[in-house]
């Protein structure tokens, strides 16, 4: 099982402009490959694509109690997001750790009878949920971007937290999930509304993924 899983992830097509996330609120479905490569062999993944709202850790902590009534989870999502909310995001990526999730960074397409992962993208918060998987895989072709936190990402969610204490808990928080902290100030080194994609480089030196499932 494992050979034949890592075997389509090495030949799907990963490839071409990141495909856009879904501008609604994130939703989780289950889907299987269906590749020639693996018949009825072939595993089931999970798609999150969309925003990180308030209550994007519930809705996920959710599904994979539904999922869990009709098949085991096996682990892998398949993440692509524009960001949301910072706090919400956490919770999610702590949820993706206590679930020991793998997370690749990319869309989902179907051609004909093959069907498989694209290039995504994690953008903003979605960094901070991608942080808490277990394992993480960024493609190349997938594009990963830091964002300058600002009020809205975190309105709602803590009342009274000042701007420094909220980046020094992110920091904490990355640290917890093994990646370099440095990522967190990095981002708010940013100008406001200024977006930085990594490169495959940063991503390694910041320990945020590796580019191979």
């Amino acid at each position: 099982m494992a050979f034949g899983f890592i075997g389509i992830l090495y030949l799907a097509a990963i490839s071409g402009s990141p495909a856009l996330a879904d501008p609604g609120t994130m939703t989780f479905r289950a889907v299987n490959f269906d590749s020639t490569g693996c018949a009825a062999d072939c595993p089931q993944v999970i798609i999150a694509d969309g925003v990180i709202g308030v209550d994007t850790p519930e809705a996920f902590a959710e599904f994979a109690r539904q999922a869990a009534q009709t098949e085991p989870f096996r682990g892998v999502i398949f993440l692509n997001s524009p960001g949301g909310n910072v706090v919400a995001s956490m919770e999610l990526g702590r949820a993706f750790r206590r679930a020991r999730a793998t997370i690749m960074v990319a869309g989902f397409a179907t051609m004909g009878a093959l069907s498989g992962p694209v290039a995504g993208e994690c953008l903003s918060a979605c960094v901070y949920a991608l942080m808490g998987a277990a394992r993480r895989v960024a493609p190349p072709a997938s594009r990963i971007g830091l964002h300058r936190m600002f009020s809205g990402d975190t309105d709602g969610a803590r009342s009274g937290i000042a701007d420094r204490d909220m980046v020094i808990e992110v920091a904490r928080y990355a640290a917890q999930m093994g990646v370099d902290p440095a990522l967190v100030w990095r981002a708010e080194s940013q100008a406001p509304g200024v977006l930085r994609v990594l490169t495959t480089a940063e991503i390694a030196r910041w320990r945020l993924a590796t580019t191979r499932y």
